[in-house]
């Protein structure tokens, strides 16, 4: 009788301090940190070089949005690319001419320092020609005019990352004209905003 009893008062003993250790778990998790407003979160940024998570979802969407231009700087980069000339190419070639290089030239620099300070704006580099040709081949021909193009800009100052090329071949002629002067006008290379 007395084994029975002292293993009784054995097992309850260890199921006392087995349970009195256990860890204790909050039973309410902690309410969220108020969220921070955009000037808070770059002064923030500013005086702290680590951040918790709930800071950063806050900062990225302030970036993003300063990533991309305002309709009034998308208005002055038009502008900058309504003055800078087509390039234009001679028969079967791809390499820029030197009036080529100085359309393009004129306007790149100033073009430059805006789409610098946007890393995800984008700019096309259109190649195009005449009616001349087949297809596949004004294609290729178009596409190598773009690249072309693309390096003499990266040249001139423009992030290479924010210019991308196409080709249209044969297929958007701004002359119709069946001579050398409305072919001459569309061996081209054209500058736009990226879609």
């Amino acid at each position: 009788m007395k084994t029975r009893y002292l293993a009784c008062l054995a097992i309850t003993a260890l199921s006392v301090l087995w349970t009195g250790c256990a860890k204790k778990v909050a039973s309410k998790t902690p309410p969220p940190p108020a969220p921070i407003s955009t000037s808070e979160a770059s002064a923030t940024a500013r005086s702290t070089p680590q951040q918790s998570a709930s800071q950063q979802p806050v900062e990225r969407s302030a970036n993003t949005q300063s990533r991309m231009p305002d309709a009034a700087t998308r208005a002055r980069i038009q502008d900058l690319l309504n003055r800078i000339q087509d390039a234009y190419f001679d028969y079967n070639k791809h390499t820029l001419r030197p009036d080529a290089e100085t359309a393009l030239r004129s306007d790149a620099q100033t073009l430059s320092e805006i789409v610098r300070q946007y890393p995800d704006f984008k700019l096309t580099v259109e190649g195009h020609c005449d009616e001349r040709g087949s297809e596949e081949y004004n294609m290729a021909l178009g596409d190598a005019r773009a690249k072309q193009t693309q390096e003499y800009l990266s040249s001139m100052g423009l992030p290479g990352d924010q210019l991308r090329t196409i080709s249209y071949g044969k297929e958007h002629p701004v002359c119709n004209d069946h001579d050398e002067d409305c072919w001459q006008k569309n061996r081209r290379a054209h500058l736009t905003q990226a879609q």
